[in-house]
């Protein structure tokens, strides 16, 4: 498997990276909100466009 920051060989001790370094920039890249998993926004102001959750099956 390669590292996903620099594509070397990864190390087991960071694994999937190569080292500490690519880990950390990885962790920068996410705290820094270039990586984001796409959603809808919630209107908060409308209770109308909120669904009820599903019932608890007993």
């Amino acid at each position: 498997m390669s590292c996903p920051i620099c594509a070397r060989d990864s190390d087991p001790k960071y694994r999937p990276f190569c080292s500490r370094r690519c880990a950390d920039v990885d962790l920068a890249h996410w705290l820094r909100g270039d990586y984001a998993i796409p959603a809808e926004a919630i209107d908060d102001e409308n209770p109308a466009d909120l669904t009820d959750p599903p019932a608890r099956p007993q």
